[in-house]
């Protein structure tokens, strides 16, 4: 790696943009809302692009952006849960609204990701990581900074999750249970 090396736009470009739909989609599923997830890309390729001449060509670029992406979602959640006001009996329109949801013939993957969306963060990170974007164990470990272990510790438990999050979704939907030797595979 030679420091200070002189980077060009397209370099740049080239290396870290075809990224930007992954990390915009994992943001959202992180702090669900759209706008702060752009916001928080934004940053990500701030950063990036003021860090780029550091970057050795040939790196894994997604694996670089993807840990700088959970850096500024950490530093987001510790600015939120500080600056976070609750206003007692307020309602929202969600609260007052009655909708029952059609019953589906099955799971659809907007469903997955709904479930995905609510189990606990430090599982769903992990999730997201491996199975929606395909990183190994190493990567994740070294993009979240937590051992390796870890990472299939929490892998584990966020599948075991999700599994229950969508049992009980297909249940309160009247999707048929999955038989027994295919639930065991």
């Amino acid at each position: 790696m030679i420091l200070g090396r002189r980077v060009e736009a397209s370099e740049f470009e080239s290396a870290a943009v075809p990224h930007l739909n992954d990390l915009y989609r994992t943001a959202v599923h992180m702090v669900r809302d759209g706008i702060e997830a752009q916001d928080l890309v934004q940053n990500v390729y701030l950063q990036a692009w003021k860090a780029f001449h550091r970057f050795e060509p040939g790196t894994n670029c997604r694996a670089w952006l993807f840990k700088i992406l959970f850096n500024e979602i950490h530093h987001y959640r510790r600015k939120w849960f500080t600056n976070r006001t609750v206003h007692e009996g307020e309602r929202t329109l969600e609260d007052t609204l009655p909708f029952e949801p059609p019953i589906p013939e099955e799971i659809k993957d907007e469903d997955v990701l709904a479930a995905l969306d609510g189990i606990p963060a430090e599982f769903r990170e992990v999730v997201l990581l491996a199975d929606v974007h395909e990183f190994a164990y190493k990567e994740i470990a070294d993009t979240l900074g937590i051992p390796v272990g870890t990472v299939m510790s929490r892998l584990s438990r966020g599948r075991k999750h999700l599994r229950i999050k969508l049992a009980d979704y297909a249940k309160a939907r009247g999707i048929p249970e999955l038989k027994q030797e295919v639930q065991e595979s």
